[in-house]
């Protein structure tokens, strides 16, 4: 399949990662330039990425939590009123809202409204991925769903709740863990990091730790699904992704988000990325 090649899009993003005035990290600024510098298509790919912080606005907003991510598509008033009657959601999130809101009407036919909002939603979004989404957003999309599934159920089963009431969605993995007994649920010759999951949720109490740690799972993943990937789509993509994290950690803790940014600056080094392509 034919890919856009952006070379001066790539080259440029480490300039713009630094907003010129104070030096600070601004990731809404950096979605906004790469949606004007793609494709019509490419950007209908950016846009599903984040439309996973649409899903995580729509639960806060329906649970009545003040938590909002400002890296999502739409505003706090924009998912307000799609809440009542969705009209701009992609059509399979909106199915989810609307079945919800009337769990005797069509919609909710063909969702399940016996499980919570927020694990349909998701369940939603990680299928759109799955059949909409570039080679890139596929994967990752597998990837965090299955990383947030085998957290949850470490997290559940210390708890002693059912891991069934945490996991979204469904698979082999799934079905594992919701049936395995065993320490690392039967999974760790298929999942190359679920020690370090279970040993980030297990053996650190300290949260802030804890989520530091599944987050360089999530980067180290992140950058290796794009490892040959230079100048297209999903390198844009895998960037976009730690960028996600960067300004997550910025807000968390400080130090650790320049240490992050410092690390995705060095692996945006243009000239790297052009040897290792002619290599």
């Amino acid at each position: 399949m034919f890919r856009t090649n952006y070379y001066s899009l790539v080259a440029g993003l480490k300039e713009y990662a630094l907003d010129g005035e104070n030096k600070g990290f601004d990731a809404a600024a950096i979605v906004a330039e790469i949606l004007d510098g793609v494709t019509a298509s490419d950007a209908r790919q950016v846009r599903l990425l984040y439309a996973y912080y649409d899903c995580e606005n729509l639960a806060a907003l329906r649970a009545g939590r003040a938590a909002f991510n400002p890296l999502g598509n739409f505003t706090r008033e924009e998912l307000e009123t799609e809440l009542k009657a969705p009209q701009r959601l992609p059509e399979v999130l909106a199915t989810v809202v609307r079945a919800f809101a009337d769990p005797e009407g069509e919609d909710a036919e063909t969702v399940d409204t016996s499980v919570r909002f927020e694990t349909a939603l998701f369940d939603a979004y990680y299928r759109l991925c799955e059949r909409r989404g570039c080679d890139f957003l596929r994967a990752w999309a597998d990837f965090d769903r299955t990383l947030r599934n085998v957290a949850a159920a470490v997290t559940a089963r210390a708890m002693g709740r059912a891991v069934e009431e945490v996991t979204v969605g469904g698979g082999d993995v799934v079905d594992q863990l919701q049936r395995s007994s065993a320490a690392d649920f039967g999974l760790r010759g298929e999942l190359p990091y679920i020690d370090g999951v279970i040993a980030a949720v297990n053996e650190e109490g300290n949260l802030i730790e804890k989520e530091h740690k599944i987050d360089a799972i999530r980067w180290n993943q992140a950058a290796e699904l794009a490892q040959f990937d230079y100048f297209d789509l999903d390198a844009i993509l895998s960037y976009l992704v730690r960028v996600n994290i960067v300004a997550r950690w910025t807000q968390l803790d400080a130090a650790r988000g320049r240490a992050m940014f410092d690390r995705l600056m060095a692996e945006l080094d243009g000239r790297r990325l052009i040897t290792e392509m002619n290599e």
